[in-house]
């Protein structure tokens, strides 16, 4: 499920191994091995021939359990759970049932980190499985098991069970490929296997030596094409496949066109699903069209008997930001934090929470408050979070002109970031940091705005203004960006220049993701 997909990129890793280096990697790789749903590596382009499979299987979920995942993927836990009651009680080793059953206990833990409810959860994994050896073997059978030891290692991951995540996670990808070999025409597995293969053969190089420990193999081109095969075939699980397919596309090949339309399809045909509410907000926003994003929050179903998402609190509060309704924004992570029972992300709201307080020229003594509870203990696992401890230890101030134009620009409000920073002018005690990031707004804006001439010029000169030892991301950023610009021209030499120069940069808030998507970029021109 994309949500959780989003909520479980930074997953860490499996030993206590340089944990800000590895985190980006696996959180991929948890990223990838959310199975069962649609929550943030490549070579060539995205698989899009034709694709079919032998005679596809006939036996995937129950009439019973069919009804039950679609409520699943709306978030409505319990009328799921009500509906699988009498099929568990009447078929206790059926393994759509029990698939079903899981992907709502897992659905329930990701989404609400309740460390209260890890040790049940996990439990009613184990006895799933036990139950499902005692089912004869088939296509549905051996998906289910496979699907669900994912499930389990993921969220032992979650929860810092270290080994027997890792256990769980490379036992479950086995698995996986035992079930694809066993059942080629089981598209279901298909989608499983490609996503996995896809994450775990799009890891750096320096990220192999983890995989040989695991055990793990996988080319990028083969999980694409099994994704592509699960996608075009007709299953219970081809919307999923869809999904996955589409996110990979827009999130990582810069192609969001087939996304955005899927997300809107999706939206407006189950206007009351809570799943594709937040697809249409996550992408709209990572798109920087705010509006839109706001606009899909607004309509979300909001009646009782949805699982609550906090973090959807915490996306709207980034989108009443970008807006400049810092009042509104405020009143969202508040209430994120309020409600919120996991430990990831709350440095960043109290950040946004700073950010809002302090552009509303609220009192000192409330911008300092936020600014402290950003200290608060807490793991710096996501990108976000390691931003905003990065921010408190550096102990310089921001540049209201310069932070209200990122924030405007990340919002796709282009025009009024430009207009913003005309008031930024350089003098003598003007930082280092504020002298790169500002030729850096002014081409995120024009590139926004399609402006490209005006963008790369000053991309450039965001470069030049860095050098090459600048410890912030406004250089390795234009440098990528630069990288996609080229290459959407066809200019495939120049393209690869830049992505290799955003490598080569040293170490910044969001090195993991750049140089991620940067490898990635590079393999496609291969």
């Amino acid at each position: 499920m994309a949500m959780l997909a989003e909520l479980l990129r930074n997953l860490r890793g499996l030993s206590q191994i340089p944990v800000r280096r590895v985190q980006a990697a696996l959180g991929v790789v948890g990223w990838a091995l959310v199975s069962g749903f649609i929550a943030p590596p490549q070579a060539t382009t995205p698989a899009t021939a034709s694709t079919s499979l032998p005679a596809p299987a006939a036996v995937q979920l129950s009439p019973n359990s069919r009804r039950a995942y679609a409520e699943v993927l709306k978030l409505r836990l319990s009328p799921a759970r009500e509906l699988l009651r009498l099929e568990l009680a009447s078929t206790p080793t059926a393994p759509a049932p029990l698939l079903v059953a899981n992907c709502a206990d897992f659905v329930e833990l990701v989404v609400s980190q309740d460390a209260g409810r890890y040790e049940a959860l996990e439990q009613a994994q184990e006895a799933r499985l036990a139950a499902l050896d005692k089912a004869p073997a088939s296509a549905m059978r051996d998906y289910a098991r496979a699907e669900i030891t994912l499930h389990l290692g993921l969220s032992q991951l979650l929860f810092r069970h270290l080994v027997m995540g890792g256990f769980h996670l490379r036992s479950g990808y086995h698995q996986m490929q035992d079930v694809v070999r066993h059942y080629p025409a089981f598209a279901p597995a298909r989608k499983t296997l490609g996503v996995c293969e896809f994450a775990v053969g799009s890891l750096p190089e320096g990220y192999h030596w983890l995989l040989r420990l695991l055990g793990l193999t996988a080319n990028v081109d083969t999980g694409l094409k099994n994704l592509a095969l699960a996608a075009a075939q007709p299953s219970d699980f081809q919307t999923e496949s869809q999904i996955y397919q589409s996110l990979i596309r827009e999130s990582y090949y810069k192609k969001p066109e087939e996304c955005l339309r899927l997300t809107e399809r999706l939206r407006t045909q189950q206007p009351d699903n809570l799943l594709f509410a937040y697809l249409a907000m996550s992408v709209n926003k990572r798109q920087h069209d705010g509006e839109a994003a706001l606009a899909a929050y607004r309509a979300r179903p909001t009646a009782p008997g949805y699982l609550p998402v906090p973090y959807l609190h915490h996306m709207a509060a980034d989108l009443l930001l970008y807006k400049g309704e810092y009042a509104a924004s405020e009143r969202e992570n508040l209430a994120f934090l309020r409600d919120h029972k996991g430990r990831h992300y709350r440095k960043d709201a109290a950040f946004k929470l700073y950010l809002a307080a302090w552009l509303d020229g609220q009192p000192a003594a409330a911008v300092a408050r936020y600014r402290e509870q950003i200290n608060r203990p807490g793991p710096t696992d996501v990108e976000e979070d390691n931003y905003a401890q990065h921010y408190y230890h550096e102990a310089q101030a921001l540049n209201p002109v310069l932070t209200r134009a990122r924030l405007q620009s990340d919002g796709g409000y282009n025009q009024q970031a430009l207009g913003t920073l005309r008031s930024f002018h350089v003098t003598p005690t003007t930082l280092w940091r504020d002298r790169i990031e500002e030729p850096y707004r002014r081409a995120r804006a024009f590139q926004g705005l399609g402006r490209l001439d005006s963008a790369w010029f000053y991309f450039e000169r965001t470069q030049t203004v860095a050098g090459h030892r600048a410890p912030y991301y406004f250089a390795p950023q234009a440098a990528l960006q630069q990288g996609y610009m080229a290459k959407n021209a066809g200019k495939n030499v120049q393209a690869r220049f830049y992505f290799e120069k955003a490598l080569h940069y040293p170490w910044h808030e969001y090195k993991n993701s750049t140089d991620a998507k940067a490898n990635l970029a590079l393999r496609e021109l291969k």
